[in-house]
């Protein structure tokens, strides 16, 4: 896993296109968030996961004084199940640690319920819905809120 760089937009958003056909990102927002991830100034942390056969998984984390919000996580189809998704989230929340961010949110597919299980095994809560969050599809969003005290707290029951 390594850091997202603008010569890994194409391949992202290969795989993007693939998984959100509806709602995918487009070319100009990961320009944008990438222009955010570098430098001391820096408030967004976006990883890939690679293989041989090339980008098998993306995330990103924006933050904001002392919270972040997990912009996108995705895993490759062939990938899924394997822990990747996990272990990209877990690289997520150690960036809100060092933004020293005390609350995490995010919003997941109410039809996503894989993803909304990887979320609560983190500790991540859910807070409430977006209605039509996704669009063209209008599908509502699940919003999820992790806080330091539940991390903390997960940890000691985990």
């Amino acid at each position: 896993m390594r850091e997202m760089r603008w010569w890994d937009i194409d391949r992202v958003l290969a795989l993007e296109k693939d998984l959100f056909p509806e709602d995918a990102w487009s070319r100009g927002m990961f320009w944008s968030e990438l222009a955010h991830a570098r430098g001391a100034e820096a408030t967004r942390r976006y990883l890939v996961a690679e293989e041989e056969s090339g980008i098998i998984g993306y995330a990103g984390l924006a933050s904001s004084g002392d919270q972040a919000d997990v912009q996108t996580i995705a895993v490759a189809r062939d990938q899924q199940g394997t822990g990747l998704g996990g272990r990209l989230l877990a690289e997520l929340l150690r960036a809100a640690t060092a933004f020293e961010c005390h609350e995490v949110l995010l919003e997941c597919r109410v039809d996503n319920i894989r993803a909304q299980k990887l979320y609560e095994r983190y500790g991540f809560e859910p807070i409430g819905f977006r209605r039509g969050y996704y669009q063209p599809g209008n599908v509502d969003a699940l919003v999820m809120r992790l806080t330091t005290d539940q991390a903390t707290e997960e940890k000691k029951n985990g």
